[in-house]
Formats: C-alpha cells, structure tokens, sequence
C-alpha cells in the first residue's frame, strides 16, 4: 500500500499512461501495431516510477520490476530508478546507490537515463547529487553520460516545438566538469526522441535530423541508430534505407546501434529483431557488435578534451571508418 506522501509525490511528477501517447503529445503520426508498440515504452517507464514512488523497499521495488516481461524490463527500471533519483533529492537517502548496486546493475545503461529524466524535473543546483557512488562499477563513471541524453530526450519528447521545432540548443551544464559537451549528449538523447516522435517511420525520421544544423546532426543520428535497435519498430528494409539516407554519417547511425546491443546484452535481452536491426545498421551480429563495444572501452580516468565516454564512442566509430 502507498503512503500517502507517496501519492502526492507520485501525482506531482508523474504523468497519466495517456499522456505519454503519441496523440496525447501531439505527434503527427497514425495509430498502428508500431506505434501502439512504441508507446509502451514510455508507459512502462511510468509505471516504473509509480512502483519507485510507492515501494517502501528495495526488495518489494525489485518483485514489482521483475513481474514486467524482459523486452521491456529495462524501461520499468529507468522509470524506477527516476523514482529513486527524485526521492533521494529531497530526503538525502540512498535508493538509487543500492537499486544499481543491486537489482538495478544489469540495467545500468537505461537506469542512467532514469536518472536524466530525473533531471529534467529538479532544479539544477541538485544535478550534481544525482549521481550515485558506483565506484569498482564497470563503465562507470563514463557513461553517466546517458542520464544527460536522457534529459534530450525527456525535454524533446515532452515539449517537442520548443526543442525540435524549434531547436533551441540547451543550456550548457558542467557534468564531469565538461560543460562544452554537454550539448552534445543531450542531442544523442534529442536523436533517440525523434525516433519516437515520427513513429519509427524511417523516412519522416531522416527529414527531422537533417533539419537541423549540421554539427548537431551526427549526435542526432548516433541518437536514432539506438533507438531504431533498442526500441525497434522498423524492419531491415527500412533500416538498410536509412542507412543509406545517412550517408557520411553512416559509422554514427552504427555506433549507437552497437551501443544499443551492449546495453541489451548487459541485461540479457537480445531478441531477434534487435538482432536483425543491429545487422542492417552496422553489419555485425549482436556478439561481434558487444566485441566492438568491448573492446573500444577506455581506461578509467582517461580524458582529454573530450570525456573518457566520447573517447570510448570515437574508438567504436573508428570501427566503420576504417
């Protein structure tokens, strides 16, 4: 049973399972199979986070999770680890350490985008306590870059005129005290939304990225090479189409599919379609595309002028630019 602070909490951050829809949010796209799959997707994350919001343990929060079926387990966690995120901001607790110390490890890459869409519902001066101690981690704290693309696309998917339409860049912030990249990983998250916002319709979604301008545009398509194998919702005739439309930027759309299948291997729920999407993007098989992943990863504390995670990106993109 909730407390009842919980359920205020709950219905000051949470929105409705129907706002989340893609008519709710105003996407110019018609109902199908696709998008009815899709849209699962942001709802799972609100029920996550309801379930974080409401649970008063870590072991009740982790039976709720795993009664969500596997594909869409990951998405359940994000929404929970939002919820734990935002809880911790106002009591000072530790639920996210323990979650992603725990059950919460296999997911960590979707559990960091929790953590962004977090973000986009605090003030700013709190970021810098989002992050859990998650040291003797592997990939961390690299990747707590994800919760920033998780923020791009928290704010894309919810106020889409003012982000894509009219894209306005964010706000730099200094995580990992590299402010000048920061807009960088909120449009890899920008990138994913787009993905969202036409429908996984391969040609709408192209015309969207190139719209933008063209430094911004190989981010946005790292963005939408996860998305198309994470989240699926095209097939691979519509996948080799849009590889091809990305021309030069082919290696980005491959670097955020292979990323996409790291992630999905971590929590052991690589399907067939994401490996047929990963193949049509990248032209490897879901192991030799976690070898590549693998094997591009920098040492901890490795930096230069960019973070240890655009070093580990450009290594795995060198991989389709050789």
């Amino acid at each position: 049973m909730s407390t009842v602070l919980g359920s205020i909490r709950r219905l000051v951050f949470t929105p409705k399972l129907a706002d989340v829809t893609f008519s709710a949010r105003g996407f110019s796209v018609p109902e199908s199979e696709t998008t009815r799959a899709l849209e699962q997707i942001p709802q799972t994350v609100i029920t996550g986070f309801e379930w974080g919001i409401d649970c008063r343990s870590l072991w009740e929060l982790e039976r709720r999770l795993s009664l969500v079926e596997p594909g869409l387990r990951g998405f359940a966690y994000e929404g929970a680890t939002m919820a734990c995120t935002v809880l911790d901001a106002m009591d000072g607790r530790k639920r996210t350490r323990d979650l992603l110390r725990g059950p919460g490890l296999p997911h960590l890459f979707l559990a960091y985008i929790g953590i962004g869409f977090a973000m986009a519902r605090l003030p700013r001066p709190l970021w810098r306590k989002v992050v859990p101690d998650l040291d003797g981690v592997r990939y961390h704290p690299a990747i707590t870059w994800l919760a920033v693309d998780g923020y791009g696309f928290d704010r894309a998917y919810f106020h889409p005129k003012r982000w894509v339409a009219e894209q306005e860049p964010p706000k730099p912030y200094p995580w990992q005290d590299m402010p000048s990249y920061f807009p960088r990983a909120f449009d890899q998250g920008l990138g994913r939304a787009l993905w969202f916002i036409h429908g996984a319709d391969v040609k709408a979604v192209a015309g969207a990225v190139r719209a933008f301008a063209g430094h911004r545009q190989p981010d946005l398509w790292s963005g939408v090479g996860l998305a198309a194998t994470f989240a699926g919702g095209a097939g691979p005739d519509d996948l080799a189409w849009l590889r091809a439309e990305a021309g030069d930027q082919r290696p980005e759309l491959a670097l955020g599919a292979t990323l996409a299948i790291m992630a999905k291997a971590a929590a052991d729920c690589v399907d067939d379609r994401a490996g047929q999407a990963v193949h049509a993007l990248s032209d490897l098989s879901p192991a030799a595309a976690v070898a590549v992943v693998e094997t591009a990863s920098v040492p901890a504390g490795e930096t230069g002028k960019e973070p240890e995670y655009e070093l580990w990106r450009s290594r795995i993109k060198a991989h389709f630019t050789a």
